[in-house]
């Protein structure tokens, strides 16, 4: 028989009953959505990483109690160590005068309220006690106004430079600079906005607000707060020598004996990328396990289905045997349906899980994506199934005696 017309038949041959290869081809369509729906989803994240995790600058690494966010896990670990106060700060600031200009503290409140007039933010405003190294160390400009100030640190005055977020919401006709607003009760006056940052995976850089240090201890206290501190170094070239040091110098300023581990994080953008990577090569072996399982059992059921149509055509087999068909007519024949069965659940596996991928990677404000590599897999994997989970049925097909087929009833 011809190639072609072993194919229209196979094809038919699903279309006669369309329920049955309907829900056989479920399973497949189940494993592959899920192995396609995580690495889409990944895949479109790591598109957005460099610009979703390089919220420090250029050259730039920082020291905190707690490891990055991206950390999940072992919270409990680190609770008990000592907090990163001012005095930590300023000891490690005089130990590093000579190699590097640029030291940040930061000390975070996020449940702040901003109130201007008759009109109020929700309470969930980031409000960051810090100084002028803020925007250099964090990848933000000024866009109306100035930055804060040493003196506005020194003096702890009441003064604050606000994010987009916050200019939309408290002043849609424009012009903060020079308005008072109140942080949680407190009048401040607005000397700066902030550029338009953006956010990534959900969040946004531009519900900001920056204080001077000082105001923030003088008004939130201290004695709870931990401090991160960030380090630019002077060049890539002393990256590396500067991050060393500054390990050693913080070691030092935190009073540390030499046998002593590390009780504070260290990391960067480097750093928060590759825990990112590390991840989702966890979620992607996870989910690779997951499918793996959900895909032997569609090809067991595969193979049981095929199984079932055997025994219900062999008189059909039977007649095309002695009307001349080949052995090896009847065994593509059976293995092209199978082959079929599992290419149609791949098919909408794949553009199920496309879409519920992208559909999360646009949620968390990543870039949609289509993994091409994934998608070529699963239809080799998916044909793999196909044709040896069919080989079986088929063989016992193609191997039924004629004459003891046509008197099957």
């Amino acid at each position: 028989m011809k190639a072609w017309e072993l194919v229209k038949m196979a094809w038919s041959a699903l279309g006669m009953n369309k329920l049955r290869s309907a829900l056989t081809t479920s399973g497949i369509t189940i494993g592959i959505f899920s192995i396609i729906s995580v690495m889409t989803a990944v895949s479109a994240l790591q598109t957005s990483i460099e610009t979703g995790l390089s919220f420090l600058g250029s050259n730039t690494f920082q020291f905190s109690k707690f490891p990055s966010a991206i950390h999940v896990l072992g919270d409990e670990k680190y609770r008990n160590r000592r907090n990163i106060d001012y005095q930590t700060y300023t000891r490690f600031t005089r130990l590093m005068r000579d190699e590097t200009e640029v030291i940040c503290p930061k000390v975070w409140d996020d449940s702040t309220q901003a109130v201007f007039e008759n009109k109020k933010t929700n309470p969930n405003i980031e409000l960051c006690g810090t100084t002028k190294d803020f925007l250099e160390v964090n990848n933000f400009r000024i866009s109306a106004g100035r930055n804060l100030s040493a003196e506005d640190v020194e003096f702890s005055r009441r003064v604050c430079a606000i994010g987009q977020q916050l200019v939309q919401r408290l002043f849609p006709q424009g012009h903060p600079i020079g308005k008072m607003i109140k942080l949680n009760g407190k009048n401040y006056e607005v000397i700066g906005t902030l550029a338009e940052k953006g956010g990534n995976f959900g969040g946004t850089d531009d519900n900001l607000v920056l204080i001077p240090i000082t105001e923030f201890f003088e008004n939130y206290g201290s004695r709870e707060r931990s401090l991160n501190i960030a380090i630019e170094a002077k060049n890539q070239i002393v990256y590396e020598r500067t991050m060393g040091i500054a390990i050693g110098a913080f070691r030092i300023a935190r009073g540390l004996r030499p046998e002593d581990p590390n009780d504070f994080e260290v990391y960067s953008n480097d750093s928060l990328a590759g825990a990112f990577r590390n991840i989702a090569a966890t979620v992607q072996i996870g989910a690779f396990i997951v499918s793996a399982i959900a895909l032997v059992a569609a090809g067991v059921g595969i193979m049981n289905i095929m199984l079932v149509s055997v025994t219900e055509r062999t008189k059909e087999i039977g007649i095309r045997k002695s009307l001349g068909a080949r052995q090896s007519d009847i065994r593509i024949q059976l293995l092209l349906e199978a082959l079929f069965l599992s290419l149609l659940g791949a098919t909408a596996g794949i553009i199920l899980g496309v879409v519920a991928g992208d559909g999360l990677a646009l949620w968390l404000q990543a870039a949609a994506v289509f993994p091409f590599k994934w998608a070529i897999i699963g239809v080799l994997v998916c044909s793999l199934i196909g044709v040896g989970f069919g080989l079986y049925p088929a063989h016992k097909a193609a191997s039924l005696d004629p004459i003891e087929a046509l008197r099957y009833e």
